[in-house]
């Protein structure tokens, strides 16, 4: 480290900044005395609501594993007729918020509401967390080991338990863990579902009383979960790795041998249509039939044109401010690999298993008692974005980092070039994708941001998902229509651009810790 001073300042710095939003919601829930924190963790209606959310979220999980390994296997390893269709069709449920598939399944299915509704919704816009890292694993993994297990006389189903899925279990298990998270961080589909979760009970107390030390308190009962959650994970994943993906030399280099699907490719496909079409065409039929049909159309096309630029304006900010942050920690990471980078990059993923109530919460006690002036103010909402999605960002920049050689780092500091003209002019250019990448996923993430942003957002104004958490909130879903499709056409290119650059890359941006 003492040949990169400047750099090692920045990282720390950014560190810093990452672990004041914890730091400070801890002390806010601690500022009556731990009496009362003792008294709200363990009251009947904490531990029902503590329950609920596990439950919700082990559910959604199980499913989403279930559905994403078996979608990536279909695309990657069989003879799925248009797989390649499939494989980009399969992503764009990213491009979907939960709140905006929570009111199209509601305003068609009032009697959905409840558990079996956000289970619904958050398995079908979660799932492609599994998808896409295991279709990376299937790519890379070694076909080798499949041909000898079906010499052996082990059949197609037999060799895909006991090799294929051994493979991609850390990949999955790494696609699980993000969708615990996103289902533990999500208020948007659960409150539009009316299924009382962490995240509802922590905005419900905020909204409802002057005293937020009770939130505070549920705040960091979510983040312990969230981080219990991720230590778990981390240990499934370190054994999954050592039980199933030893292997003696590198394996092969070359495309595995597709698994014809014979009598059940008619299944197959069903199966694949009956998926887009809950998780893809619903939503799209829904919204459209709304904004054609709907009793409460009359929109407001200036407010609906303030909330598009709106959120267009904060989703670039957030984007280009989290890239900033993460370029340090992503360098730091690669090329000065040691205990103080490992630590900076630990810490700059604090936020990593924040949901985003509690960042903004966070940043609520923050701004009201340091920085009232910039309480409610664009600067603070970009910031919660910062510390939400750093580790997209982080995760994107080490990719493009690693694919940048250190031999013309070390030709351009031999014509005598400064460290930093190096980065500018050899560094950056050659990590620009696997950065843009990263820019991409935390604009995409950004815009379907709900919970900070409804704490957080500038006095007066709105974005798309606010405004239409606004109208399903009132049960005006024709009002709402517009601004659910404008969220969709705004989230759906990045999505489909990183669909494709990991398809093609074989890494998954931001799913490395």
């Amino acid at each position: 480290m003492r040949n990169a001073p400047g750099l090692t300042v920045a990282g720390l710095g950014v560190a810093t900044l990452m672990v004041v939003p914890v730091a400070y919601l801890v002390l806010g829930a601690f500022d009556r005395g731990p009496g009362l924190v003792v008294s709200q963790v363990f009251r009947e209606r904490t531990l029902d609501v503590l329950l609920r959310t596990v439950t919700l979220a082990t559910a959604v999980t199980v499913a989403c594993l279930l559905i994403g390994v078996a979608a990536a296997w279909l695309v990657v390893r069989s003879d799925l007729p248009f797989r390649g269709v499939f494989a980009v069709l399969f992503t764009l449920p990213l491009a979907i918020p939960s709140y905006v598939a929570g009111f199209t399944w509601i305003s068609e299915w009032p009697g959905l509401a409840g558990f079996s509704g956000a289970f619904l919704v958050l398995t079908l816009v979660s799932y492609p967390y599994v998808l896409l890292p295991v279709m990376a694993a299937l790519r890379s993994s070694d076909p080798g080991l499949e041909e000898v297990s079906r010499s052996l006389g082990k059949g197609p189903v037999r060799t895909f338990f006991l090799v294929t899925l051994r493979q991609a279990r850390p990949a999955a298990l790494a696609g699980g863990l993000l969708v615990a998270l996103y289902v533990l961080g999500d208020f948007g589909g659960v409150s539009i579902m009316r299924y009382e979760t962490f995240t509802m009970g922590i905005y419900t107390s905020y909204r409802g009383s002057f005293d937020r030390t009770p939130a505070a308190v549920l705040g960091c009962v979510l983040v312990l979960l969230a981080v219990v959650i991720t230590i778990a994970e981390r240990r499934a994943r370190g054994r999954a790795a050592a039980f199933g993906q030893a292997r003696v030399g590198a394996g092969a280099a070359r495309e595995p041998d597709t698994v014809p699907l014979r009598r059940a490719r008619p299944a197959a496909l069903v199966g694949s249509g009956a998926l887009l079409a809950a998780a893809v065409g619903m939503p799209i039929f829904t919204l459209t039939r709304w904004m054609v049909t709907g009793s409460s159309t009359e929109v407001d096309v200036g407010r609906l044109v303030s909330a598009t630029v709106t959120t267009l304006q904060v989703s670039a900010l957030g984007a280009a401010l989290t890239v900033l942050l993460a370029l340090p920690v992503g360098v730091l990471a690669i090329r000065y690999q040691g205990r103080l980078s490992r630590g900076v990059e630990l810490a700059s993923f604090a936020g990593y298993a924040l949901p985003g109530i509690t960042v903004g919460l966070a940043l609520v006690f923050l701004g009201i008692r340091l920085l009232p002036g910039l309480y409610q103010q664009m600067p603070m909402l970009v910031f919660a974005y910062g510390v939400l999605f750093l580790p997209l960002a982080i995760g994107a920049v080490r990719t493009g980092i690693a694919a940048a050689p250190v031999r013309l780092e070390e030709v351009s500091r031999s014509l005598g070039k400064g460290r930093l003209i190096t980065r500018l002019r050899v560094t950056l250019p050659l990590a620009a994708p696997g950065v843009a990448a990263g820019a991409a996923l935390v604009f995409l993430t950004a815009a379907k941001e709900l919970p900070a942003t409804l704490l957080l957002r500038p006095t007066g104004s709105s974005t798309l998902a606010t405004e239409l958490w606004t109208l399903t909130d009132v049960v005006a879903y024709g009002a709402a229509a517009p601004y659910g499709a404008a969220l969709i056409v705004i989230a759906a290119v990045p999505s489909v651009v990183l669909g494709h650059v990991l398809r093609t890359r074989g890494s998954v941006v931001g799913t490395e810790r």
